[in-house]
């Protein structure tokens, strides 16, 4: 398809006018020639051209094709049509004013808005550009994602109750006051336009429709006919993509590339050339293709073989279509004239006009060109609200055909014309014209019942066995349709429009009656059901017509006439399904003098059905009755006579028994289709047209019906006669058990049909009233999120449960954490409405609130008892009722089940039952006592109280219920219901006493208000229980805390010793403290480096192996002890993701790492230990299980030492060997005498003559690249190679062989992994990679602690302390398992970067290294200088700390000018001269530096600045530093750094690396030595080329990395995505744009113009995003689902909550309900320290662990 559909203004035509080629002057006379006829001379010009421009189909050059098509045809024809030229006529067009209709045409995946407070509807939708512009972005508004092919409806006054138009559409928006003038086309282009839409219009419909293969239309023949013929393959939603690659790749023998070229093409565009050649070429390859694409798929691929111009001319159709669909967007008079000659009929013919033709071959048209079609629909019917209506009454003539074609379609609905049918059945005044003039309704539901009369069966009833799936979903578009048209209640009925609907809803009666009964079925016995039946489909249609029926019961509601018309046609056909096979004869049924006749019917053993919607809707439509008062002119349509009751109830009970009898597991053997057919029943998805209106039936039946008939039916119906006769019962268990559960529930339906009265019509309640009920009920479950309770409230036709207009009058609502969800708490003067028996509660939340709201009574020190709240009245329709309660079947049920309580026949009661029993006898009493308090006690007839006290027989042990209930207290097995009889007992009381009083005032005035309060002395008695109760809790506790106190006590004495000590020992330290903090400013034991250093702090480890559970302590000769640990790469403190990461190490050389930290080694660890041993019999048993499972996807990949730690399952990839910290003393003396001789300079000489040395012994027999030692002045003959042992050495380690096993394990994984590299224990770079991940993993803990801002000691978690601890031991031990040769050349190469005496070729300059990385590897190499050939020795605890001070001191010499030069150049902000002693350090030495740079660096830069940059610039460095050196060396660190303090802990850092406060002092101390350094450092070229701007360095101190920074509002991201295009594709299909949180990329998720190759594999845009931005780590955000994604390397991933959250505190993924989100900065951070503390690999090894689901996902092409 040409790709000129998506151009700019002026473009109806093309882009730029520079390519069209000027027309020949003969040309434009030619069009132009008034005499001509049109069409002949555009046809020819077509018939000559199209062939030749669209000549090659199988490689189409589409820009060429574009240029050619408007040179030669769309030019002339514009300029035909315009009669200028035609870029200046659209211009002038374009800014003469746009439409007041949007008209936006939504694709796939776009974000669609609808305003919750003004849409008419929920089809009502707008754009992402109007809802920005409009009032409803302040109002309750939904987001959602298009399925595509929608439509914007700003403009669309119908739609919006208000703010219809946004700020762009409102007229004179675009500054177009005189639009209207100017608008109007001239005559002479309207009729231009009058002589060329008619021939383009027909050329288009000819085209598509077009059915001869070989042939083209007469007109359009030219040419001599050509054999050139294209094989053409068609889309269908059957074949895969794979499916297809494969037949083509078969039948064609083509690459794999070129058959996924044509595949992508063909599942775009519809349809693709996949052969070009001679015809029976082209034949053969259909048959090929058809004959390989049968053997993967049960059909095969349509093909077809196409000439080559007919070809080209479909091909040019659809251009001119969209050329069409272009110019229809600049003037309402196109789309007037357009729509006019589509609508236009041929004279006196029957054959349908264009549009129709279009729309009856819609079906058979391929992708591409129904796309064409669509727009061309939207942008020209739809935009002109005239030609909409003619338009709709166009599609619903030939809605039958359409939609049957449909429903034989395998395409998608969105690209199917059915699809429009929501554009116009929503818009309320033509639904009400297409009601009215086209009968639309009678229409959709004939259509309905002509697509399924193959489900129907003999009884011409549904039954849905075998149904195919994608069958009934294209059915449900059909009942989708019925649902638009009833969307929007008519406010004015005129008789058209009552008769039409009438007759509507009969027809639609007519679907019911084929479901009324459907599916029935009957109880197994004996054995199991072999296959359970299909029930999902009509369960599922049931759901898809709930709202539909509500809305006919709506729409019926509104005029009274038209609703007893309708009530009338429904009884007429419930009657009709009811008296078919009524043969049998009735038999009869007597009970206490009471006699039922009736036919004999059993649910056990005759068939049932579950599906009555006929009879759910009389009962609708009866309440409606009831609510509008109507039901009184009744009479009139419906005589009493043939109302027949009975017949009404029977199937709605037999449906209620049959869901107490499944209770009862009578009917276990039906298997699990009827169990689940039972759940959605009174599942809030069914339950309205369900559940609900089988309760409201049988209230039908009660207030119609006499009391006593109505209770012999139920027992009838409930196979329950026998239980209450007085017939003996059998012994068999079984029976015994379902006969009780039997009795339960139908006792719990009485409770049911008595007391639920919240529907409007039953009661005078209001909606409101019953969602507010709805709503606390759930919450006395217990508190829940917002979505949680919607999803458990039915929702209207609008999707709205109209929750949130009461739920603040009933709950409170508690804000969410950082994780979590909000929740609702029910509001304490609420719960006096709980009803424990409440009918939308399952088994497992009615005793879940029955347990919370005891627990509760229990905890206000209340009674237990739970009675009914006092139920509304019912309306007078329903009065009747409550007479069940008192009459006597009722009392023998009741007297029949407390008797058996009493005398104790344990069988044959539950205490479910008695509940019910007294919830029963509550409902009484409220009842009589509601009715005593309202009416003078003659009047009230309702004598619950006289006939509960009154005795049930003559029988000398004849009880009457009152009786009973005095001796059910005594019963101990109901001890629990003890409170509630109290509470019946009381109200008994009261009731007689309201009885007994004879004035209605005094009634009033003692009744109280409350039915709980019964008389003064009760309450007294109540209070004074509840207190003594209080009381002896109290007593209780104090008891028990007496009991503890002793017990401590006890524990105390017995270990008194050990108290005693720690007492002491803290007493002696305070002193200790006290003298040294009055003597001495510093504390000497808090200095980590020099002669000063204090004593090492280690104390003796005793560690517990997980896995054996036995303890060792850590010693050097013993068997090794490991941390599981984790090593990953990591890009988490880049200064420049810019940077391009090496993927692969065997080249790269670690040693120095850049200042910009671009990947570093990250080592972590979860602190869990484990014997060596243990542990690599764990791995090996690991690997062993992996071995014999082998089709069980692992999470961890154990070819890379992958596992999970047995203890917190956390993923690792190696461990790490503890080994004890060496403590050594420092003897003062020897410190000082060291002193005097070992000054800085001397220091270096001895270094320099023994690596000189080194080089020299090396050197013999083997020529290396040594160092060139160029100042040999320095050094002192003297000073021969040996002096450096002179100052104090000592005998290395030694480590027992397992420590020394696990430290060349854990070095090579460091290696392995760090690098990316096969492992290798002898690669001369395992020590620098040691180094690096100890520096890298310090900076990073560094870098957490101050973004928290934590102190830097005593605030790491034990797993970060004990991990870093282990690690620097370890890096330090590492040492001992290389040759020392190889860490003397890596200490030279680095100690090149400090002292440029050593001239090694490949050293950095100052500025291209990380000082504190050159700092570790420095101080842990430098042992290897005491190496001699016949002894291992290690320097003394003296020469350590002059190693190590005077190593810190030239790092830190070097970091400093560092921070000089490449921070401190700046000019600072004003501020007064500083004139402190650091500044004028700082001053002096700039002058040095500036000197030594030939000037580069300016003197004129304030000394207090360059002191402040310093300052600021080298903090990181030394809390590094300070934690390196108290991890490796033990020394207690001072105590300002265990807590927060900016002035505090910089004085602290250098008193603790023994460094002086004002940090120039250094130079000044050591400037005879330092001085030639400081040349040679600034001297440097880098250095230079970086002071004159040439080059960019890092600036100190280096920013934080935090992750970008998110909108507040999500819709702003929503709209970022949109205007996302993919660079790689230039189709404007929209792609799924995901953005990085680290960077902020926005990328091109799952789309295969994204996809790279890596090394040889195909990775998608996310995947090889990670591998650059985050070393294979990533997190990024799916904008159009509102999810988190976490990845690792290529195969691993998890979905993670987002940080977005809506108003109730909860998260939105998939953004399916909708409601506006914004950023929850807690959660945001939350998943910022996930990333810092580097635990996105632990996330998603454990996310992965617990949702196992994930692994068919191929993360790899994400």
């Amino acid at each position: 398809m040409a790709d000129g559909a998506d151009r700019g203004p002026g473009a109806g035509a093309a882009g730029a006018t520079g390519r069209r080629v000027p027309m020949q002057p003969q040309e434009r006379a030619m069009w132009c020639d008034e005499r001509f006829n049109f069409q002949a001379t555009f046809l020819q010009c077509l018939a000559k051209h199209v062939p030749n421009i669209y000549s090659a189909e199988m490689d189409p050059l589409l820009e060429k094709q574009e240029e050619m098509v408007q040179a030669a045809i769309l030019y002339p024809l514009e300029c035909y049509l315009f009669g200028e030229d035609p870029d200046i006529f659209l211009e002038k067009l374009q800014q003469s004013g746009t439409s007041q209709l949007c008209g936006k045409v939504f694709k796939g995946g776009e974000t669609t808005y609808s305003c919750r407070d003004c849409a008419v509807d929920p089809t009502c939708v707008l754009c992402m550009d109007c809802f920005q512009n409009s009032i409803h972005k302040n109002h309750r508004y939904k987001m959602h994602s298009s399925t595509g092919g929608g439509f914007c409806d700003c403009g669309d006054t119908e739609a919006w109750k208000a703010g219809p138009l946004c700020t762009k559409h409102e007229p004179g928006a675009s500054g177009s006051a005189k639009e209207n003038s100017e608008c109007q086309l001239n005559e002479e282009i309207m009729e231009h336009s009058r002589k060329v839409f008619p021939s383009v219009i027909k050329y288009i419909v000819d085209m598509l429709i077009w059915e001869e293969e070989k042939e083209l239309p007469p007109e359009l023949t030219v040419r001599e006919k050509v054999d050139s013929y294209y094989c053409v393959l068609f889309n269908d939603e059957h074949h895969s993509y794979d499916h297809v690659i494969y037949s083509l790749q078969r039948a064609l023998g083509c690459e794999l590339g070129e058959a996924q070229l044509h595949t992508t093409a063909i599942d775009k565009e519809g349809r693709r050339a996949v052969k070009a050649g001679h015809y029976a070429s082209c034949q053969e390859a259909k048959e090929e293709i058809k004959r390989h694409s049968e053997n993967v798929s049960q059909r095969p691929l349509h093909v077809e073989v196409l000439h080559a111009d007919v070809m080209a001319h479909q091909k040019f159709a659809l251009r001119l279509g969209s050329w069409l669909n272009k110019l229809m967007s600049y003037s309402s008079d196109f789309r007037q004239i357009f729509c006019q000659i589509c609508l236009k009929e041929a004279a006196g013919s029957e054959r349908p006009c264009f549009i129709s033709k279009l729309m009856l071959w819609d079906a058979k048209l391929h992708k591409g060109a129904r796309k064409v079609l669509h727009e061309l629909i939207f942008s020209s019917f739809f935009m002109e609200m005239e030609y909409k209506k003619l338009f709709a009454v166009e599609f619903v003539k030939y809605y039958k055909a359409l939609q049957k074609e449909y429903i034989s379609d395998d395409h998608d609905r969105v690209l199917s014309v059915t699809a429009l049918s929501v554009q116009m059945f929503t818009v309320p005044t033509l639904a009400r014209h297409l009601i009215e003039e086209q009968n639309v309704i009678t229409i959709i539901t004939e259509t309905l019942l002509e697509v399924l009369p193959e489900y129907l069966d003999k009884n011409d009833k549904f039954n849905f066995q075998g149904y195919s799936q994608d069958k009934l979903n294209r059915v449900y578009a059909v009942i989708y349709d019925l649902r638009y048209v009833l969307v929007s209640k008519p406010t004015l009925w005129t008789d058209r429009l009552r008769e039409r609907f009438l007759e509507g809803f009969v027809s639609f009666l007519r679907i019911l009656t084929c479901m009324q009964g459907m599916e029935e079925i009957k109880r197994q016995i004996g054995q199991h059901i072999e296959v359970d039946p299909d029930w999902e489909a009509a369960i599922a249609i049931q759901m898809q017509l709930k709202n539909i029926l509500l809305m006919f019961q709506e729409w019926c509601a509104c005029d009274e006439d038209l609703l007893l018309k309708a009530y009338s046609e429904c009884h007429k056909a419930v009657m009709r399904c009811s008296t078919n096979g009524h043969s049998r004869e009735k038999t009869v049924f007597h009970l206490c003098g009471h006699t039922l006749e009736s036919r004999p019917y059993r649910v056990s053993v005759d068939p049932v059905s579950i599906h009555l919607p006929l009879s759910r809707t009389f009962a609708g439509l009866h309440v409606r009755l009831s609510k509008t008062g109507t039901i009184s002119r009744l009479h009139e349509f419906v005589s009493p006579e043939e109302f027949q009751v009975e017949l009404l109830v029977e199937y709605p009970l037999r449906c209620l028994v049959l869901v107490a009898q499944v209770a009862a597991e009578m009917w276990r053997r039906n298997g699990l289709s009827l169990i689940s057919q039972v759940f959605y029943y009174q599942d809030v998805k069914c339950r309205e047209e369900m559940y609900d209106k089988d309760i409201i039936m049988l209230q039908i039946g009660a207030s119609l019906m006499e009391p006593n008939q109505f209770l012999l039916l139920v027992l009838q119906r409930y196979e329950l006669a026998d239980a209450f006769k007085k017939i003996k019962p059998t012994k068999d268990q079984d029976l015994i058990k379902q006969c009780n559960v039997l009795i339960e529930e139908m006792l719990q339906i009485l409770i049911y049909v008595v007391g639920e009265r919240y529907v409007p019509g039953v009661s005078n309640v209001t909606k409101e009233d019953v969602i507010m009920r709805e709503i606390i009920h759930l919450l006395c479950i217990e508190p829940m999120a917002h979505s949680a309770i919607a999803k458990s409230l039915p929702e209207n036709e609008n999707n709205e449960t109209g929750l949130e207009n009461v739920i603040d009058k009933v709950a409170t609502f508690k804000k969410p954490g950082v994780s979590g969800h909000g929740v609702y708490e029910l509001k304490d003067d609420c719960l006096k409405e709980f009803n424990m028996f409440f009918y939308h509660y399952t088994k497992t939340q009615h005793s879940k609130a029955e347990h919370t709201q005891k627990k509760r009574r229990k905890q206000e020190n209340r009674d237990e008892a739970l009675p009914p709240p006092p139920p509304p009245e019912f309306s007078p329709a329903f009065s009747n009722v409550v007479r069940i309660l008192n009459c006597d079947v009722m009392m023998h049920i009741l007297r029949t089940i407390l008797q058996r309580a009493v005398e104790l026949e344990t069988h044959l009661w539950t205490e479910a039952m008695i509940q019910m029993v007294l919830h029963l006898l509550s409902l009484g009493l409220l009842e009589e006592k509601q009715q005593l308090q309202k009416s003078p006690e003659e009047e009230v007839t309702f004598d619950f109280y006289h006939k509960a006290t009154r005795m049930g027989s003559s029988a000398l042990n004849a009880m009457s219920v009152l009786m009973l209930l005095e001796k059910l207290r005594r019963v101990p097995q109901l001890e629990a219901q003890k409170d509630t009889v109290n509470w019946i007992l009381q109200m008994f009381d009261t009731v007689k006493r309201l009885r007994e009083k004879s004035s209605l005032t005094t009634v009033a005035a003692t009744s109280g208000s409350e039915a709980t309060k019964g008389d003064e002395s009760t309450q007294d008695k109540e209070k004074a229980e509840r207190k003594r109760k209080a009381e002896a809790a109290r007593l209780h506790r104090q008891k028990i805390m007496a009991q503890m106190s002793a017990l401590q006590r006890n524990f105390i004495e017995t270990h008194k010793l050990l108290y005693e000590n720690t007492l002491e020992a803290q007493g002696k330290e305070d002193a200790i403290m006290e003298e040294e903090s009055m003597s001495l400013a510093i504390d000497y034991s808090r200095i980590a480096l020099g002669p000063k250093r204090g004593p090492s702090v280690a104390e003796k480890e005793v560690l517990t192996c997980i896995l054996c559970q036995e303890e060792q302590e850590v010693k050097l000769e013993s068997a090794a002890m490991v941390l599981s640990a984790c090593v990953q790469k990591s890009t988490a403190l880049t200064q420049n993701r810019s940077r391009i990461l090496e993927l692969s190490g065997d080249t790269l050389d670690p040693l120095f790492m850049h200042p910009d930290l671009p990947c570093g080694t990250h080592t972590g660890s979860c602190g869990h230990v484990m014997h060596a041993t243990c542990w690599q019999k764990y791995f090996e048993a690991m690997q062993l299980n992996f071995r014999q499972r082998l089709h069980v996807e692992q999470i961890f990949d154990l070819e890379n030492g992958e596992y999970l730690c047995p203890l917190c399952k956390s993923l690792c990839n190696t461990v790490i060997p503890i080994v004890p910290l060496q403590a050594q003393k420092i003897n003062s003396e020897d410190a000082e005498a060291v002193a005097q001789i070992l000054s800085l300079a001397r220091w270096l000489e001895i270094i320099i003559v023994r690596i000189s040395g080194y080089s020299v012994k090396n050197a013999k027999g083997e020529k290396q690249n040594l160092p060139a030692f160029a100042n040999k002045g320095m050094g002192n003959s003297a000073l021969e190679f040996h002096s450096i042992l002179s100052f104090g050495v000592q005998s290395s380690a030694k480590y027992s062989s397992s420590i020394k096993e696990m430290l060349v394990l854990f070095a090579t994984t460091i290696y392995r992994v760090g690098l990316k590299v096969a492992p290798n224990e002898a690669d001369y770079r395992i020590p620098m990679m040691t180094w690096s991940t100890c520096a890298f993993t310090i900076q990073c803990i560094e870098n957490l602690l101050e973004t928290e801002g934590k102190p830097l000691f005593g605030s790491l978690q034990n797993r970060q302390h004990s991990g870093l601890k282990a690690l620097v031991q370890f890096a330090a031990a590492q040492r001992t398992t290389s040759p020392q040769v190889l860490i003397q050349k890596h200490l030279i190469r680095l100690l090149g970067v400090l002292l440029p005496n050593f001239k090694v070729d490949d050293t950095p300059s100052l500025l291209e290294v990380d000082m504190f990385h050159i700092l570790v590897g420095v101080v842990l190499s430098f042992p290897s200088l005491y190496w001699e050939d016949a002894v291992d020795l290690q320097p003394s605890s003296v020469s350590s700390a002059y190693n190590h001070l005077y190593l810190f001191h030239l790092t830190t010499l070097a970091h400093i000018t560092q921070i000089v030069v490449s921070s401190a150049t700046e000019s600072p902000t004003a501020r007064s001269s500083d004139n402190s002693e650091e500044a004028r350090s700082a001053q002096l030495f700039c002058r040095e530096v500036c000197q030594y740079t030939s000037g580069c660096f300016s003197q004129d830069i304030p000394g207090w600045h360059v002191w402040d940059c310093v300052k600021k610039g080298i903090m990181p460095y030394l809390r590094c530093a300070a934690l390196f050196f108290h991890y490796l060396l033990g020394v207690s660190p001072p105590e300002e750094l265990l807590q927060v303090s900016e002035e505090g802990q910089f004085k602290a850092l250098c008193s603790y690396l023994s460094l002086p406060t004002n940090l120039f002092k250094l130079f000044q101390e050591y400037w005879d030595t330092v001085n030639p350094l400081l040349q040679r450092w600034c001297a440097d070229p880098v250095v230079l080329s970086c002071l004159k701007g040439k080059s960019i360095t890092v600036r100190y101190p280096r920013k934080r990395n935090s992750l970008i920074e998110l909108p507040e509002d999500y819709s702003c991201l929503l709209n970022q995505a949109s205007q996302f295009r993919c660079p790689r594709s230039s189709d404007d299909e929209q792609k799924h744009p995901v953005l990085c949180l680290f960077c902020g990329a926005m990328l091109c998720s799952q789309n295969t113009c994204c996809q790279e190759l890596v090394n040889g594999e195909e990775l998608g845009a996310c995947t090889s995003h990670a591998l650059q931005c985050g070393a294979g780590v990533c997190m990024l955000l799916k904008i159009r689902e509102c999810k988190v994604v976490l990845i690792e390397g290529k195969t691993r991933g998890c979905l993670y909550p987002a940080p977005y959250l809506d108003e109730y505190g909860e998260t939105d993924p998939g953004l399916k309900r909708g409601n506006p989100l914004h950023l929850c900065r807690e959660r945001y951070r939350k998943l910022h320290l996930l990333w810092q503390q580097h635990c996105i690999i632990e996330e998603i090894a454990r996310s992965q662990e617990t949702n196992q689901i994930f692994f068919g996902f191929n993360w790899q092409l994400l």
